[in-house]
């Protein structure tokens, strides 16, 4: 499965959620940092519904960069 992470430039580093998975976030100072994290924490977050029993979301956001 492949999920979308946004990555958003914050006042002081960067910051990352998985719409498909409410919940999910990472931040840090450096965006290659912030993208390890909210892959690690897609990982866990996962992990944590299977033990729980829960659903698994299925990946249904996508994102484009629109040029204007």
């Amino acid at each position: 499965m492949t999920y979308t992470a946004i990555i958003e430039k914050t006042g002081d580093g960067y910051s990352a959620y998985v719409p498909d998975l409410p919940g999910c976030v990472a931040a840090a100072d450096t965006r290659r940092e912030t993208e390890a994290l909210i892959q690690e924490a897609v990982t866990l977050h996962l992990d944590m519904l299977r033990a729980n029993g829960d659903p698994i979301p299925e990946p249904l956001t996508t994102a484009r960069s629109v040029p204007v």
